[in-house]
C-alpha cells in the first residue's frame, strides 16, 4: 500500500515535533512530508511538499488555519485537510467544514484513533470528534435558532422530491464518505458529485453537507436508492 503523506501545521513546535515522532514511530504508512507553524507558511510547505493530507491547527498567529484551508481548498481541491486543534468552538468547526476540511478532531484524541483517522480520510470518510458531531447536528447559535432538521425532513421533504441520482448522492453523503468517494461508489466523475450536491442543497435550503446528512438519515434515504424514478 502507497504511504500517506502528511504534513503538519500547528503553530506549538513540541507539539508539532512530537506528533511527527508518534506518527513516523507508531504507523509504517504514513510519512511526515513537511511541517509548519502557521497558515502562511503552511500553505508554502505545502505547495511544495503535495501531500495526500494535511493536519491544520485552527489558532495560529498571522493566518488562521480556517482560512489556510479555504485558500488551500482553492488551490489543491485533492488535498485533504483536517482539523487537528484544542478548540471546538461552533463557529471555526462550521467555517471548516464549509470550506472543505474533511475531519474536525480534537487533540486529545489517543495515538492510535488518530493514525486510523488518517486512514480513514484516506480512504475517503469524513473524521468527526463526538463533540464536533454533536455541534453539526445540533447547532446552537444566538445568531440563529436552532433548527430541528428531523422534523423539517418529515413535514417538508420526501424522498420523492430527491432524482434517484441525487437520491444515491444524498445516501453515501449521509455515511461520512467525501466527494471523491461517492464518485468511486457510483462509477461517477467528482464534479459530476458536486453538480449532484449542488442540486441536493438548493432543494433543502442550505448548503450545510451534514444538515444534507442528517435530512438523508431521517428520510431513511436508502430505502430508496434502488427504485426507479
Amino acid at each position: 500500500m502507497d504511504r500517506i503523506r502528511v504534513v503538519l501545521v500547528d503553530d506549538q513546535v513540541l507539539f508539532v515535533e512530537s506528533l511527527q515522532t508518534v506518527l513516523e514511530l507508531r504507523s509504517d504508512d504514513i510519512e511526515v512530508v513537511g511541517t509548519a507553524h502557521n497558515g502562511e507558511e503552511g500553505l508554502e510547505v505545502i505547495r511544495a511538499a503535495r501531500p495526500d493530507i494535511v493536519l491544520m491547527d485552527v489558532r495560529m498567529p498571522g493566518m488562521d488555519g480556517v482560512e489556510a484551508t479555504r485558500r488551500l481548498h482553492q488551490e489543491h481541491p485533492e488535498i485533504k485537510v483536517v482539523m487537528l486543534t484544542t478548540f471546538d468552538d461552533d463557529v471555526y468547526v462550521r467555517e471548516a467544514m464549509q470550506y472543505s476540511a474533511v475531519g474536525y478532531i480534537l487533540k486529545n484524541i489517543p495515538a492510535t484513533n488518530l493514525i486510523n483517522s488518517i486512514r480513514a480520510v484516506r480512504d475517503g470518510t469524513i473524521q468527526l470528534s463526538p463533540s464536533v458531531m454533536h455541534k453539526i447536528v445540533s447547532p446552537e447559535t444566538d445568531s440563529e435558532p436552532a433548527v430541528n432538521v428531523g422534523e423539517k425532513a418529515r413535514t417538508e421533504l420526501h424522498a420523492s422530491d430527491f432524482s434517484r441520482r441525487e437520491r444515491e448522492v444524498l445516501y453515501f453523503l449521509s455515511r461520512g464518505l467525501d466527494n471523491r468517494a461517492i464518485g468511486e461508489k457510483l462509477f461517477i466523475a467528482e464534479q459530476t458529485v458536486k453538480n449532484q450536491i449542488s442540486r441536493i442543497y438548493g432543494k433543502i435550503g442550505s448548503h450545510d453537507r451534514f444538515k444534507a446528512a442528517e435530512i438523508a438519515r431521517e428520510l431513511d434515504i436508502g430505502r430508496y436508492i434502488s427504485r426507479e424514478d
